[in-house]
């Protein structure tokens, strides 16, 4: 027991000491003022953060599509109106202002909510004008329609229907007037009245429809222009250019203003093919005309016409042969246009003649059986034959050619023995028989078949005449002219009478001699007139010599005279300088241009002026 207090004494004291040495070492930590300043701090830190927390902490946002209105208080009622009428649609607008209709009128919101219904009225209006600038004309009349009525601004909804329904109505009829222009192919028109939407107090109309009326000008100005091609080698003719023509017209969009002008070209165009396909057939030329039907392109839209037009070509190639055997064949062709078929008409035409022809055929071949034998009885016989062919059956032509021929027959067989007579008496050679040769084919009158070979006899034996009878004549006119004396050659020449072959040459050769004797006539004139030697008188003479016309012989002589007065005019000129200078560039004046004396009669003018003085 001692040992255990002892043991118990000796360690008691430790744990005292640490309990006041732990005490002691708080009391110095909570003295210590940085710890004091660190804690107040934080708490300062802390209740700061605390109180930011809370004021930025947003009221719940309520959920106005849940809200039972008949409760709901008039701010909330203004707030969700708000939320609404920000979204900016007419119907959220009327929403807006139903919810605040409902405020009465001694409500303290009351004022702002009338003020905000007027605010989302005017907007509603506004919403329909923006609707009606971006081409929404309905719409706009609609959102108009909506505004309500306990709105001021509603006063002004009729008035603005009317406003945009008018402008929009203008616009409209320019809009047509402008598609009108383009169907007839007035581009230039089309342009000018497009232009008149830009005035137009309408956005849509401005922008989108003037673009659009823009476009489609400049599409239907290069359709015109290719129509205008298509029919200009249409016009030049040719398979390969009426080919391209079609071509081109097809090119036309089917929605174009000018479509049906393309498709009427086309139709033309196909025409034309029609047209020289038949010319070909014309000429005999069956494959000709068969491979320019099958040219002709499906966009022609004929191609019923082109199955009509070959049956009927084919006919057609079998009648040429003219025997009633190929008209039969022709006719049983042309029967399988039917009724109903595209060329059906034409096809009954050459029925019609063709079954006419069958009766002419057989009388034409009995025509011409007759006729073979060559005797004027029978030759008779068949032009009465020929004749029983009416005039206006197809084959009265030939007919009428037929018995023309055989007329001519029979007249050649009359007339040849007088023409053979008459040329008998004409290889004689002298002036009576010739003269009875040409009398005795005077008998075959005009109307006889040898009557143009009677008349070219006559003319040859009328040279023969005229040689024999009037070149004698002529050729001593020669000799008188020739020797000088130009009068008696012109009566000896003029003694030919018209009816003679040499009458034109003698009249020509007369003109001839009338002018050389007019000019030696004025020759002669002139030197009479020169010989008085006076300025005036020289340039008289001057001016009669000019007369002589170049074709004349006595033109050199005429000229040479012209000169040597010239030159005398001159030479008085330069004598009266001494005395008269004005007088002499007066008589200097007198001197032809184109003479030897002119260019020194210049002269000396230009130096008398000077000392004149002028």
């Amino acid at each position: 027991i001692g040992a255990t207090q002892s043991h118990a004494s000796d360690l008691s004291p430790e744990p005292q000491t640490s309990r006041a040495h732990l005490q002691k070492r708080v009391g110095r930590v909570l003295t210590d003022w940085r710890l004091a300043a660190g804690l107040g701090l934080a708490m300062t830190g802390g209740i700061t953060l605390l109180a930011i927390g809370f004021l930025f902490k947003l009221p719940a946002v309520p959920n106005c599509p849940a809200i039972f209105w008949p409760l709901a208080s008039a701010s909330l009622r203004m707030h969700c109106a708000q939320l609404a009428a920000n979204k900016q649609t007419v119907n959220d607008l009327l929403e807006a202002i139903q919810l605040l209709n409902s405020l009465p009128d001694d409500h303290p919101l009351h004022q702002e909510a009338s003020r905000l219904i007027e605010q989302w009225s005017s907007e509603i209006l506004q919403l329909g004008d923006d609707a009606f600038n971006a081409g929404k004309l309905s719409d706009a009349i609609d959102m108009a329609r909506k505004v309500p009525k306990r709105a001021n601004i509603y006063g002004e909804v009729e008035g603005r229907i009317n406003r945009w329904q008018k402008i929009w109505s203008d616009a409209e009829a320019i809009y047509r007037r402008v598609e009108d222009a383009l169907r007839d192919q007035n581009w230039r028109k089309a342009s000018s009245d497009a232009a008149r939407l830009l005035s137009i107090n309408n956005t849509f109309w401005q922008t989108t429809k003037y673009q659009e009326l823009t476009d489609k000008i400049t599409l239907t100005r290069a359709d015109i222009s290719k129509i205008a091609k298509a029919k200009d080698l249409a016009d030049r003719g040719g398979i390969s250019n009426l080919l391209e023509a079609i071509k081109l017209a097809s090119n036309v969009d089917d929605k174009s203003y000018v479509h049906q002008d393309a498709q009427d070209t086309i139709a033309q165009i196909g025409q034309k093919m029609f047209d020289l396909a038949q010319n070909t057939l014309n000429r005999r030329d069956l494959q000709g005309a068969l491979d320019i039907l099958a040219k002709i392109p499906p966009i022609a839209n004929l191609q019923r016409e082109v199955e009509d037009f070959d049956v009927i070509a084919r006919a057609q190639a079998r009648s040429w042969g003219g025997t009633v055997a190929d008209i039969e064949s022709a006719i049983a062709q042309i029967q399988k246009v039917e009724l109903g078929r595209p060329l059906y008409a034409k096809a009954q035409t050459f029925l019609s003649r063709w079954q006419s022809e069958k009766g002419d055929i057989a009388q034409l071949e009995k025509a011409r059986q007759l006729a073979r034998s060559g005797k004027p009885e029978d030759l008779q016989a068949a032009i009465a034959q020929a004749s029983l062919v009416p005039s206006d059956n197809p084959r009265s032509q030939e007919a009428q050619k037929l018995a023309n021929e055989l007329s001519g027959q029979i007249q050649t067989q009359q007339d040849r023995p007088l023409l053979d007579q008459a040329d008998h008496l004409a290889s004689r050679g002298d002036v009576a028989n010739l003269q009875t040769a040409m009398d005795q084919a005077r008998q075959i009158t005009p109307e006889r078949a040898l009557y143009k070979e009677a008349q070219k006899r006559i003319g040859q034996w009328n040279r023969q005449l005229a040689q024999l009878q009037d070149e004698p004549t002529l050729n001593q006119a020669d000799r008188l002219a020739e020797s000088g004396d130009l009068s008696g050659a012109i009566a000896a020449a003029q003694g030919i009478g018209s009816s003679s072959a040499l009458y034109g040459d003698a009249q020509s050769k007369v003109q001839t001699w009338q002018r050389r004797q007019q000019a030696e006539q004025g020759l002669e004139q002139a030197r009479t007139a020169a010989n008085s030697g006076t300025p005036d008188s020289l340039a008289e003479a001057i001016q009669l010599a000019g007369r002589v016309p170049g074709s004349s012989p006595q033109k050199v002589e005429a000229d040479q005279a012209i000169g040597q007065w010239s030159q005398q005019i001159l030479q008085a000129a330069i004598s009266q300088a001494d005395t008269d200078l004005a007088g002499a560039i007066v008589t200097a004046q007198k001197i032809p241009p184109r003479t030897q004396a002119y260019a020194e009669a210049q002269l000396q003018i230009e130096a008398w002026k000077r000392i004149l003085g002028r």
